[in-house]
């Protein structure tokens, strides 16, 4: 009988095996466990998503006693957890924030940084200690996006190493009361030191000015609106978090199923103007994102169950990107995949606002390590993932090359 147990050691190794029964046998499953319900069809998914008059994202909402025992915590980890970000509003407020820092982030913005991001890429590449041996993880998804977040933020590169640290403790709490009382403790520290951080660079942004997304942020207006210092720094969280964790996955994901399905590596080496469409499919994949929540507003119906005001719903992304009613062969991993109306960011007014920023540095990382890499071969027994079970991401990542360029 299907079930979602958060402790399944399958949602660390084979999350879509889960999936799968659920969507099969109970596609809105309503888990006396977690409290909780989830979706798992891409068509209910998607409904959920669109549908923000009954599926509100404020979490504030809730009344899981899971996500209430939470409540201490959230009160304690400072503007991150005080101060609502465009994750966790429903308009007009979202609105209002979200036309605040969209300019950074639209297509032609990042397209104009794409050079850079190239550059960076480079030059973790060619600092590898030896050129035919490499960590995905640890010598490129992470530092690049780290870097190149930072750089449009405007704060110290040279800070990379903290500001990494710091992603990575907030990323680990997303499980809410299921994760280890001591991920919840690291986060909690993280959140503070993190927020006193920005709190010093805003100060420093509002005495002079600089040509960065900070300063941008710090003037912006919207309808003779500006964000308040607690807005400031818990959006500075959020984009550093969400630009950093993300776009790792995204990378040590994708370069795993590229070792994966050998032919579909030869095949993208073959025709490099296929990265675009492969990075797409990495998302689908194994997407970084495992879920996203919502909360019911009021009581009603949906497919055929009562849902009642206050209760949680988990929208199973990855499970939708799997649905073969969606996708033909879901399991099998196509870089020329088209259509591929995949998830993986969301969709509707809540979709991944960096997900431009996210998918050009996939794409500069993968033309780099396949022009570097033409022959790569996995240096590793099994892959090492993370523990989350909402954040699917792998902890490192080491690959040889028969032949490197």
């Amino acid at each position: 009988m299907a079930d979602f147990n958060p402790f399944d050691p399958r949602l660390r190794i084979d999350p879509y095996s889960v999936f799968r029964e659920l969507r099969e046998e109970d596609p809105v499953f309503w888990s006396p466990a977690m409290q909780l319900w989830l979706l798992t069809r891409y068509d209910d998914v998607l409904a959920a998503l669109r549908d923000h008059a009954r599926f509100s994202s404020e979490r504030v909402r809730a009344r899981n006693p899971f996500v209430q025992q939470m409540e201490s915590f959230r009160m304690a980890s400072g503007p991150l957890g005080t101060t609502p970000t465009m994750l966790s509003l429903d308009p007009p407020a979202h609105t209002r924030m979200r036309n605040l820092v969209n300019k950074a982030f639209t297509p032609r913005v990042v397209e104009r940084s794409r050079p850079r991001i190239r550059a960076i890429a480079e030059e973790l590449l060619d600092a590898l200690p030896r050129p035919d041996r490499i960590d995905v993880v640890a010598d490129l998804a992470v530092p690049l996006p780290v870097i190149v977040i930072a750089e449009v933020l405007g704060v110290p590169a040279s800070d990379r190493d903290r500001f990494k640290a710091w992603s990575s403790d907030i990323a680990g709490s997303l499980g809410g009361a299921f994760m280890p009382k001591e991920a919840i403790d690291r986060a909690l520290r993280s959140a503070n030191e993190i927020a006193d951080y920005f709190r010093d660079q805003i100060a420093e942004r509002r005495r002079s000015p600089r040509d960065d997304l900070l300063s941008a942020l710090c003037a912006a207006e919207e309808q003779g609106d500006l964000l308040s210092e607690d807005e400031l720094i818990a959006t500075c969280i959020l984009l550093l978090v969400a630009g950093n964790e993300t776009t790792t996955n995204l990378i040590g994901n994708g370069m795993l199923a590229l070792l994966r399905f050998p032919e579909e590596r030869r095949r993208l080496r073959q025709d490099p103007l296929l990265i675009p469409s492969a990075v797409e499919e990495m998302l689908r994949y194994e997407g970084p994102a495992q879920m996203t929540s919502r909360i019911a507003l009021g009581e009603f119906e949906f497919r055929g169950k009562r849902f009642e005001e206050g209760q949680v719903v988990l929208a199973v992304l990855a499970a939708a990107n799997r649905d073969p009613a969606q996708f033909p062969d879901p399991d099998r991993f196509d870089v020329g995949r088209r259509p591929n109306r995949h998830l993986a960011f969301g969709h509707g007014i809540h979709y991944c606002l960096g997900a431009p920023l996210a998918v050009a540095e996939a794409q500069v990382a993968f033309e780099a390590l396949l022009r570097r890499f033409p022959e790569p071969e996995a240096a590793f027994e099994a892959p090492d993932w993370n523990n989350s079970f909402v954040l699917r991401g792998l902890r490192s990542l080491p690959m040889t090359s028969r032949r490197s360029s």
